[in-house]
């Protein structure tokens, strides 16, 4: 699923307001930093993520292996920080974020 810039600009106003979750650094994306953003994605649909200085990855090399692995989207990429989206399966969950039309 590609973003539209519409959609894009949605996901970068919602991620101001969220708290860094997922921080790559020396161990680089291993099974548990990738279990934690999968998990992450699934119960909150946005997720802000940072690279730390000791990490073998640029942001946006991480930013992009990240996404491919969770099945997400990247919403952006600025500094050392990026944001990833993708859609929950959970039809039960009530607060979903309802992207605006393509």
């Amino acid at each position: 699923m590609d973003l539209t810039s519409k959609q894009r600009a949605q996901l970068r106003g919602l991620a101001n307001s969220i708290d860094t979750i997922v921080h790559v650094g020396k161990d680089g994306l291993g099974e548990n930093l990738i279990k934690q953003a999968d998990d992450a994605l699934e119960a909150r649909e946005i997720i802000k993520c940072k690279v730390l200085e000791n990490s073998e990855y640029s942001p946006r090399e991480a930013a992009e292996a990240l996404a491919r692995v969770c099945r997400a989207e990247v919403v952006q990429v600025i500094g050392t920080k990026f944001v990833l989206y993708r859609q929950s399966h959970n039809k039960e969950k009530k607060d979903k974020i309802v992207l605006v039309k393509k």
